[in-house]
C-alpha cells in the first residue's frame, strides 16, 4: 500500500488533516466517536482513488482534497450504521463503535457524518459532482434496506446478490473516481471509464470480502469469521453452494442462513470447500476486476493509473 499511495501521498496527508478538522463539534460525542472510528485506519481505498483519479486526469487544483474526505466521511457513516444493523462487535481489529458507545450514538453520529459530507460538497460547489453523490448516498441506503430484506433468504440469487454490493458497496468507488474526473473537467468517456473502473473494482473487492469470511485469518481481517453468516447474508460463495452443492451441504447452508445461525461454521465451511464456491467466487471476482482494468486503457500511462492498476490487483489478491 505504501508504493500505491506513493504518487498521492502528501494530498492524503492532507486529506487526513481535513478529515480531523471536520470531525470538531460542540457535542463532545460526536468527536468522540468520529474519532474512534477513523483513528482506527483502514486502507482508505475510496479517497486514495479519487485523489489518484484526479492525477491520472492531470486535475492541479486543491478541490480533490475535500472531494476525497467527502468520500471518506460517507464511507464511515455507512460503516457506523452497518455494524448497528449487523450487530458487529468488532471491526479492524477493535470494538465496534456500536459496541463501545451504544447503537444509538452510532446512527446519530453517522447522520452527523453524512451531514458534514453534504457541507463539505457544498464548498465544492460542482453540481455535476453534488447530483452524482446525493444519487450515490440513496443507492447506499437502499441497498443496505435491500440487504435487510433478504436476510435470512436462501433463495437468494446470484444476480440479487450481484444488486446489492453494487449498491452498498461498488457504487462509492464508482463515485470516487468520477467525481475526480468531473473536478478535472474531463469528457464524458473520461468520466464513464473512470466510473466503471470504480465500479467493477468495488465489486471485486466486495466479493473477495465475502470470500475471506469464509478462508480469512480473523487477526488479520480484524473482525470475526462467519460474521455474515450470523446476520443470514447469502453471499457468493454460499449462492454457490445452495446452486451446486451437494443435498447435504444445501441442506447445511439454507439452514444457517434462514436461522442466522454461525454455531455450525464448520459444517458450513466443509460444504463451501467441497462444492468449489470459494474458487467460483475468486473466478467471477477476477472477471470483474479484468473489466476494471479495461476500463483504463483511455487514460495516458502515468504513476497515478499505475497505482490504480495496482489496487485493481489488490482488490483479488488480497487476504484482509
Amino acid at each position: 500500500m505504501q508504493t500505491i499511495r506513493e504518487p498521492v501521498r502528501a494530498e492524503l496527508e492532507a486529506v487526513n488533516r481535513l478529515i480531523i478538522d471536520n470531525l470538531e463539534s460542540d457535542v463532545e460525542l460526536v468527536e468522540n466517536i468520529g474519532h474512534y472510528i477513523v483513528d482506527a485506519g483502514g486502507k482508505r481505498l475510496r479517497p486514495l482513488l479519487a485523489l489518484l483519479s484526479a492525477g491520472c486526469c492531470g486535475y492541479r487544483g486543491e478541490q480533490h482534497i475535500t472531494f476525497a474526505a467527502v468520500i471518506e466521511f460517507i464511507h464511515t457513516a455507512t460503516l457506523l450504521h452497518d455494524d448497528v444493523v449487523d450487530l458487529s462487535t468488532l471491526r479492524r481489529g477493535r470494538p465496534t463503535a456500536n459496541a463501545e458507545f451504544g447503537n444509538a450514538s452510532s446512527v446519530l453520529v453517522g447522520d452527523f457524518l453524512y451531514t458534514r459530507a453534504f457541507q463539505l460538497m457544498v464548498e465544492i460547489g460542482n453540481m455535476d459532482i453534488m447530483q452524482d453523490m446525493a444519487a450515490t448516498t440513496n443507492m447506499i441506503a437502499a441497498g443496505e434496506v435491500l440487504q435487510l430484506v433478504r436476510a435470512g433468504n436462501p433463495d437468494t440469487t446470484e444476480q440479487q446478490y450481484l444488486d446489492v454490493i453494487t449498491r452498498k458497496t461498488a457504487i462509492l468507488f464508482a463515485s470516487a473516481c468520477f467525481g475526480a474526473a468531473v473536478l478535472a473537467d474531463q469528457p464524458i468517456e473520461i468520466r464513464s471509464s473512470l466510473k466503471d473502473f470504480g465500479l467493477n473494482t468495488g465489486i471485486a473487492f466486495q466479493i473477495i470480502d465475502d470470500v475471506l469470511d469464509y478462508e480469512g485469518d480473523p487477526e488479520a481481517m480484524g473482525k470475526n469469521v462467519g460474521d455474515d453468516l450470523n446476520g443470514g447474508k447469502a453471499t457468493l460463495p454460499l449462492i454457490h453452494v445452495l446452486q451446486h452443492g451437494s443435498s447435504d451441504a444445501r441442506n447445511i447452508v439454507a439452514t444457517a442462513i434462514r436461522e442466522k445461525d454461525a454455531s455450525r461454521i464448520e459444517d458450513v465451511l466443509a460444504a463451501v470447500r467441497s462444492t468449489g464456491s470459494l474458487d467460483y467466487s475468486r473466478e467471477v471476482a477476477t472477471a470483474y476486476q479484468a473489466q476494471a482494468l479495461r476500463a483504463l486503457d483511455v487514460l495516458p500511462t502515468s504513476p497515478h493509473g499505475d497505482s490504480m492498476r495496482a489496487i485493481a490487483e489488490l482488490a483479488i489478491q488480497r487476504n484482509h
